[in-house]
């Protein structure tokens, strides 16, 4: 007769041994720091996907002193953001924040919003980064399931390596019972179990031996199975549209002129067709404006 799978401890007991640890562990970040601002927050949470944040610090550091408050930044032109925004990748993102700032100052009087329903109608804020946003700036209790939290529920109650290649409905429900009644509480947890996945739970070295929880995890007392669905792969780089697109961006970020057309696509010599769809896609994305003298940010 087979075995029962191994259950988790109570969720309860779970989260206190991990706000512990959170609180000895918790790396020093200006965005979770006493005088953290709601914008700031938002900021941080913009630059932070898919961007690890030793690259993140000093551009958000930066954001920051420059843009203290949302009607700073949708004081300049969108092309100030892009410009400094640096090599953190995708920088639509940057478009998205001058947008959101747009907005906070337009309709919502240069402050952010604190309410999930509101956040959400800024551009660029999605079901993450409004939940994010709620818990970390204003307290509030809400259901944040970002990549490392996804990845810790998946191995402490579902005992499986990896969560879906998708968020779905049980992953909610899941996160939304584990997530403690009290808004104070919650909001810690949530930012714990980020960091519990950032710096222990990883996703190619998870470090068992030195997690809080492992005795209740249910991928660790099975033995930590191997991951049954499809191959994971990381994001490609060389030689991609996302590549040639940052090539040309760097160009015109560092260039203190307009540059022409032949220059840009100069810059790309492995294959002059996806050249010229890179620059398209730049001026589509509102990235890249030409000009009559040439190509600017």
């Amino acid at each position: 007769m087979d075995e029962p799978p191994p259950q988790p401890a109570d969720p309860d007991l779970v989260v206190d041994i991990v706000l512990h640890w959170y609180t000895e562990h918790r790396r020093d970040l200006p965005w979770r720091s006493a005088e953290r601002t709601p914008w700031g927050v938002l900021v941080s949470e913009v630059m932070l996907q898919q961007t690890p944040v030793v690259r993140v610090l000093p551009v958000w550091l930066e954001w920051m002193a420059r843009w203290p408050e949302p009607a700073d930044l949708a004081s300049d032109p969108s092309s100030s953001a892009v410009a400094a925004w640096g090599r953190l990748g995708y920088p639509r993102r940057a478009l998205r924040l001058h947008a959101a700032a747009t907005a906070i100052a337009t309709d919502h009087e240069g402050r952010v919003p604190p309410d999930l329903a509101t956040l959400r109608t800024l551009p660029g804020v999605g079901e993450y980064t409004a939940a994010a946003v709620a818990s970390f700036a204003f307290g509030q209790r809400a259901v944040v399931l970002d990549t490392n939290v996804r990845r810790v529920l998946a191995r402490l109650a579902g005992g499986v390596e990896f969560p879906a290649d998708h968020l779905t409905r049980a992953e909610r429900d899941l996160a939304a019972a584990w997530t403690p009644d009290d808004p104070r509480v919650a909001s810690t947890w949530a930012v714990a179990a980020m960091e519990l996945g950032a710096l222990v739970c990883t996703a190619k070295a998870p470090a068992c031996d030195r997690c809080p929880v492992s005795s209740s995890c249910r991928w660790f007392l099975a033995g930590r199975p191997a991951h049954q669905g499809k191959p994971r792969r990381g994001q490609a780089w060389h030689g991609t549209d996302r590549q040639c697109r940052g090539v040309m961006l760097a160009e015109l970020r560092e260039s203190p002129r307009p540059l022409g057309t032949d220059e840009l696509l100069a810059l790309w010599t492995r294959d002059a067709d996806q050249a010229r769809r890179c620059l398209d896609s730049l001026a589509a994305d509102g990235l890249a404006r030409r000009g009559v003298d040439g190509w600017t940010l």
